[in-house]
């Protein structure tokens, strides 16, 4: 929409509200896109089975999974030279759940959105981005392409009525509120000395310090430190949910540690870095408006004809002259058997357990241990752009302090042309127990129409924005049962030994769920060690 039309528009409703009259908003369209919750219950069901299989094929290497994982394997495959291998995927389109989308003609996430930059721990994945252009060295030091970074301002917080900078409550919180923050900011420099913290975690030993902070909830560890704060608190909630799906009641400490100590550390407000140098920068974030399906729709494009979607694998055998891959064709509605010498299991470990034949004892007690948080994508377009608050201006994130949701993204932010049009908000709510959700959020995100979260979405972002609703026309949402694993307590003592490589016979097993967490360094580590192994 131009400018003067939007003016018109306006116009003529502030004609029709002085008139008595005012125009009710026009009906939002939407509904349920991204994932085949039919096919994949299919899958779980053993309805796909079968014993003969309609076609019988022959390749060195088989990819069951097309996630990050999947994708990071069939790239090492490639770089080592090995090209007789097929990528299996469930869905239509490989990435899993770090895959993009459009709505409106504008490019959006259906997952994951950003990306931080890298550690020397992630040596794999900067390796990728140097591939990808996305960062070079230049006098000795690497650069990130400006393109590619998230643009300022990156985050806000709508707390008490109005928009602030960064998303740690400080407008009108008292001293002891912020004596809290640093409390917080000199534990977390403090254990980040003590012992090692690394993204990836299997770069990282299984220390007993470590495994003591494995045992504990994260909220009891935050109790047994008097940090007993309601803002600091909340914030710390709010990064667990973010980045596994649970609570602070849910998740260890360990993981909740994890998440600051192996990135940037926390800084409480008026200190530079909490007892760090000074000098010390944050990490950047990368991101685009399909988030990481940028990534991925890369990675995915070199593997050609070898990638076969549709594809929903109902059995994984190690033979004795070999493996063999038993996968339904949605297209063809019939079974197709792959032979192969070795196979990539990038599957998550619920599925992998039902499929694998004759599970391992490792597959089977990570399945054990391991359970997982649904979670929820709601991606808006806008006519054009909303009115604000008070305070901040509009970021990339923007986050309403006290909601069950996580705030949304704004699909433009990274757009250079900065005249004010519709857009794609991208809002995203976790599923998985914490003090908003209990333990049906599964059942709830299947039973539940569209409309109840699009009810859910337009109540929430309307505490900022009153005038989204007559905004929106179209709200997709992307709905994933088994989204993310939750680092629970004990978890890491459970599967937190078995380094970079997962290897039983011919099968080799590559997801993010055997570092306990889900995000793209994980996913990605681990496929390309498994990818590389077999080249």
């Amino acid at each position: 929409m131009q400018r003067r039309d939007f003016l018109g528009v306006a116009g003529a409703a502030g004609a029709l509200a002085l008139a008595g009259c005012e125009a009710p908003p026009p009906p939002i369209e939407g509904g349920f896109t991204g994932i085949d919750v039919a096919r994949g219950h299919a899958l779980r069901d053993g309805a796909l089975k079968s014993s003969s299989p309609a076609t019988v094929k022959r390749t060195r290497v088989v990819i069951a999974g097309g996630g990050v994982a999947g994708l990071a394997a069939a790239r090492a495959l490639r770089l080592a030279g090995l090209d007789d291998f097929v990528l299996l995927e469930l869905e239509d389109a490989a990435g899993g759940n770090a895959r993009g989308g459009m709505v409106g003609g504008i490019a959006c996430p259906l997952g994951a959105h950003y990306l931080p930059t890298p550690g020397d721990d992630a040596r794999e994945v900067q390796d990728l981005l140097e591939e990808l252009g996305l960062r070079r060295r230049v006098a000795g030091r690497w650069e990130y392409d400006e393109r590619h970074l998230c643009h300022s301002p990156q985050e806000r917080l709508f707390f008490r009525g109005e928009w602030q900078d960064g998303l740690l409550p400080v407008h009108g919180v008292g001293a002891e509120t912020h004596a809290q923050y640093r409390k917080f900011a000199q534990r977390i420099d403090a254990l980040q000395h003590a012992a090692h913290f690394a993204i990836p975690v299997q770069r990282a030993a299984v220390t007993p310090e470590l495994l003591a902070l494995d045992a504990l909830p994260f909220a009891n560890w935050l109790d047994s430190e008097g940090l007993g704060d309601a803002q600091l608190r909340w914030y710390l909630d709010y990064c667990c949910r973010d980045d596994y799906g649970a609570g602070i009641e849910q998740v260890s400490a360990w993981a909740g540690i994890h998440y600051f100590a192996s990135r940037h550390g926390f800084h409480a407000p008026g200190s530079s870095s909490s007892g760090a140098d000074p000098n010390t920068e944050r990490d950047g974030v990368l991101t685009w408006p399909e988030g990481n399906g940028w990534l991925t729709k890369r990675l995915a494009e070199p593997t050609g004809d070898r990638l076969h979607t549709g594809q929903a694998v109902t059995r994984i055998a190690d033979l004795r002259g070999g493996v063999e891959v038993d996968a339904w064709d949605a297209a063809s509605k019939s079974l197709v058997r792959w032979q192969a010498e070795r196979c990539i299991v990038a599957l998550p470990v619920f599925i992998a357990v039902r499929v694998v034949e004759n599970a391992p004892e490792v597959l089977q007690n990570a399945a054990a241990h391991l359970r997982y948080a649904p979670w929820l994508v709601a991606n808006v377009h806008l006519r054009g752009p909303l009115a604000d608050r008070p305070g901040a201006a509009p970021s990339w994130d923007n986050v309403i302090y006290g909601t069950r949701g996580l705030g949304y993204v704004d699909a433009r932010h990274q757009a250079l042309d900065p005249t004010p049009r519709g857009t794609v908000l991208s809002w995203y709510r976790p599923l998985g127990p914490s003090r908003h959700d209990g333990a049906d959020g599964r059942r709830l995100l299947l039973d539940r129409p569209w409309t109840g979260w699009r009810d859910d979405l337009l109540a929430e972002l309307s505490v900022p924005h009153p005038d989204l609703p007559s905004l929106a026309t179209r709200i997709e949402i992307t709905r994933y049962g088994h989204a993310m694993a939750i680092p629970r307590p004990g978890l890491l003592a459970q599967i937190g030994a078995h380094g970079d490589r997962v290897v039983a016979g011919r099968l080799s097993f590559a997801h993010a769920d055997w570092s306990g967490y889900s995000i793209f360094e994980e996913a990605f580590t681990r496929g390309h060690v498994a990818g590389a192994a077999l080249a």
